[in-house]
């Protein structure tokens, strides 16, 4: 049987936001593969699950390091947070291949006792890029002192991942960034895995249009200001944003409007139910960066997608989208969305083009080659 251990930066279950979905459908489709994997995993808000008992062979949990001791130094502190000396041991035991998610996992990438190992950096984001966005776009002066100086530090970082073996990109242009940054190195485009195996979207009309996200991370909740302030009338139908923990002034921006209605931490079910039901799945983004998995649960399961160009920069999914970019293009769209129906013909379409990126079949037998070819 083939072994690998899978270090990730958070608990992967339950598979509700953006990084834990791709770790947590991977380890699933790797599972259904045969591969025995050894999970550990980085406990901080997270209570351990016993779901991951049944797709892994063990589950190792590590306490994460946090405050101001782990945020005093030049690593940055989504690294040096995620240093553990019994994560080092338990890898020891074997010399098993090692796949790092996210670069906040690979603080021992460089370790001397790493050395002959078999080691994949699996990136979810160009980070300092990412952290760079968040001091943008949040308001807070200490947050964005923490941002700026966190992408500070993942600049200097970023040197690290050249300890990789190979590199496993989520989207195109992460692939070019990786490629030019590593020339000597082996990078993989290995989009996303994600809950869906196969297309559910409803034909006909729906009555409203969805945003969701993690509406307790800036960039989601100044992209949700965005459309509440900036693109939605007062003539147009329903505007829900759901998702978990937005914050106080959100709800309250949103109470002003007689069509928008915003769904505080729904359940799974419930978050399906209403992407299904959507007439559009409107997601803008002002990060064009690494795949955004929400736009393929929409994708896989709404209607309409209704998208700025920062949502599918480095995909091939632009074809499967309505694209504006500015307030006024959002609401013509809208307008003119509102009046069709999605057709069994477009369900189709989607299923072919889905097939051949976003396949978790497909990219579990790319990353098993990829173990067993090294």
């Amino acid at each position: 049987m083939l072994n690998l251990h899978i270090i990730s930066f958070d608990i992967p279950f339950p598979a509700n936001y953006g990084g834990v979905i791709d770790v947590f459908y991977k380890i699933r489709a790797l599972h259904r593969a045969g591969v025995g994997i050894h999970l550990h995993c980085f406990e901080y808000d997270r209570k351990p699950a016993v779901e991951l008992d049944q797709y892994c062979k063990s589950v190792h949990y590590y306490r994460r390091k946090t405050g101001m001791r782990a945020n005093i130094g030049i690593k940055p502190y989504i690294v040096a947070s995620r240093i553990s000396e019994e994560l080092i041991a338990n890898l020891l035991n074997d010399d098993h291949p090692i796949l790092f998610e996210g670069l906040h996992t690979c603080g021992i990438l460089s370790d001397v006792r790493m050395k002959g190992r078999f080691l994949i950096y699996r990136e979810s984001n160009i980070e300092h890029h990412y952290y760079y966005h968040l001091f943008k776009a949040v308001k807070n002066p200490w947050k964005k002192l923490f941002f700026l100086t966190e992408s500070l530090r993942l600049i200097f970082f970023q040197k690290n991942l050249g300890y990789a073996s190979v590199m496993l990109a989520v989207s195109r242009d992460d692939v070019s960034y990786l490629s030019s940054a590593f020339p000597d190195k082996q990078v993989v485009y290995l989009p996303s895995f994600h809950r869906d195996d196969e297309v559910q979207s409803l034909p006909g009309r729906g009555n409203y249009a969805i945003y969701q996200g993690n509406l307790g991370v800036s960039e989601n909740s100044v992209a949700a200001e965005f459309l509440i302030a900036k693109v939605w009338e007062g003539s147009f139908p329903e505007l829900i944003i759901a998702g978990l923990d937005p914050p106080e002034w959100l709800i309250l921006l949103a109470a002003k409007h007689a069509n928008v209605r915003i769904i505080q931490n729904p359940t799974d079910e419930e978050m399906f139910r209403l992407i299904r039901e959507a007439h559009i799945n409107i997601m803008v983004t002002f990060q064009p960066t690494g795949l955004k998995l929400k736009l393929l649960n929409a994708l896989f399961n709404g209607r309409f997608c209704l998208v700025n160009s920062g949502m599918v920069a480095g995909t091939s999914l632009d074809e499967l989208c309505n694209i504006a970019s500015t307030p006024e293009e959002f609401k013509e769209e809208l307008i003119r969305l509102f009046k069709l129906e999605f057709t069994h013909n477009q369900i189709i379409q989607r299923k072919l083009s889905l097939q051949k990126y976003y396949s978790n079949q497909i990219n579990c037998e790319l990353l098993m080659n990829i173990l067993t070819l090294r």
